[in-house]
């Protein structure tokens, strides 16, 4: 055949190459057309103009059948490849659209990494399977500066949370509570008190930090100063050492929860001390699908938690 002018194969379209397809796997232009909705002429035509384009032939006409020719085999077995990336690359932005596919990146404390998140994480890749999820447990303030920099996407955060540049959206309030063996004599109480807990070994968390003054301020106002046996920063192992019988832990309710045990008891803690959490986002992050789904599923974890405050 003439070559004449060729147009490059690309400014054809998709709908050239479905149609290059379909008549190989039919044989005929009649039954091409009926599969794609088109017009016998018009499937005539794109033939026409994929062979001007590529400059051979691709069928030759066989007792009123559409044979492939050698080169058009070749060059249908690459179309196929090509069509099956594109229905790839269809179905993945179908995902994304759907927050089905993508990665997410999530800071948090490790005190929330280890209890609360975990239970969050497996409900949303549940239902987004093809995510990939990043997370990292940092100190409150390095949650903060990653959260800023988008480092990560979104992180959970203790209320306040400082920075201009950080969208909070409150997320739970927990209360205190006590942590104590299960056979221990206080734990006949529902609620325990500094009064109470005057003469008791305590495990006490996060020194120098807010709640640790606000836990020494609610002995003060009993003219009392906590017996301090051990201090540590995580709720795992203050509720490890409280199993152990070295004392009894006063914890954040919410973070403690996951490390009980059936040797151990939760008690409350009065007066009332109030821990508020954050999902924390870069008031600079673009509008994310993944983002948002994560946060629907959070809040709805989260619900069903219901504190002591």
């Amino acid at each position: 055949m003439s070559a004449g002018p060729r147009r490059p194969l690309a400014t054809l379209g998709v709908r050239a190459l479905e149609t290059l397809s379909e008549v190989m796997r039919t044989g005929s232009a009649t039954a091409a057309a009926a599969n794609l909705g088109m017009t016998q002429p018009g499937v005539s035509r794109t033939l026409a103009q994929l062979e001007r384009a590529i400059g051979f032939e691709l069928f030759y006409r066989d007792r009123g059948k559409l044979v492939p020719t050698k080169d058009g085999r070749l060059l249908a077995e690459e179309v196929e490849f090509a069509l099956a990336g594109l229905q790839r690359v269809s179905n993945l932005a179908e995902d994304i659209a759907n927050s089905a596919a993508g990665e997410l990146s999530v800071v948090a404390p490790p005190s929330f990494s280890e209890g609360v998140l975990p239970a969050i994480v497996a409900r949303f890749l549940r239902k987004h399977p093809g995510v990939r999820f990043n997370l990292d447990s940092r100190s409150q303030e390095t949650s903060r500066m990653m959260i800023a920099t988008r480092v990560v996407d979104c992180g959970f955060m203790k209320m306040p949370v400082a920075g201009d540049n950080l969208h909070c959206e409150p997320l739970v309030a927990s209360g205190s509570a006590c942590v104590l063996p299960a056979h221990h004599p206080l734990a006949a109480h529902e609620v325990l008190t500094p009064d109470l807990l005057r003469d008791e070994p305590l495990i006490l968390l996060g020194s120098g930090r807010q709640w640790r003054i606000q836990v020494d301020q609610a002995f003060a106002d009993y003219r009392l100063r906590p017996m301090v046996a051990i201090e540590t920063h995580t709720h795992g192992s203050a509720c490890a050492l409280a199993a152990r019988g070295v004392g009894i832990a006063i914890v954040n309710r919410l973070l403690a929860r996951g490390y009980l045990r059936d040797d151990l008891a939760m008690r409350g803690f009065a007066p009332p001390i109030t821990h508020q959490y954050a999902f924390v986002t870069s008031i600079n992050l673009r509008e994310s699908r993944l983002v948002s789904a994560f946060l629907e599923e959070a809040q709805a974890e989260l619900s069903k938690i219901v504190p002591t405050a």
